[in-house]
């Protein structure tokens, strides 16, 4: 890989840093994030832009961290009936919304 690709990757991750802040809503973030791999993942993209896109603005867009740190909220205030429905559920959605997305990305090409 180049070194100039590796410029990229940081650029798209710093960028992906300022969305994540600027939404502000781990919930929507994850659903966008998705989105959007899966529409991505299906296009015929160069191995240095998939590499940019996926290990760098995704990955920091889609941190699991916030993920893990929403969850950890609801365990911290005792509620395993309700972490063990957020927990599915937001596996689930994920699974389905990143599913729309290949979708989506199959029927416009």
């Amino acid at each position: 890989m180049k070194l100039n690709n590796f410029f990229y990757i940081l650029l798209a991750a710093y960028l992906a840093t300022f969305l994540r802040l600027t939404i502000n809503n781990n919930f929507l973030i994850s659903i966008i994030g998705s989105f959007l791999v899966g529409f991505f993942i299906n296009k015929r993209l160069s191995y240095s832009i998939k590499k940019i896109l996926l290990s760098g603005f995704f990955s920091c867009f889609t941190s699991f961290s916030g993920f893990i740190y929403f969850l950890y909220k609801i365990l911290d205030q005792g509620d395993w009936i309700k972490f063990i429905i957020f927990f599915n559920l937001i596996i689930i959605l994920n699974l389905f919304t990143m599913f729309i997305g290949f979708w989506i990305s199959r029927k416009i090409t």
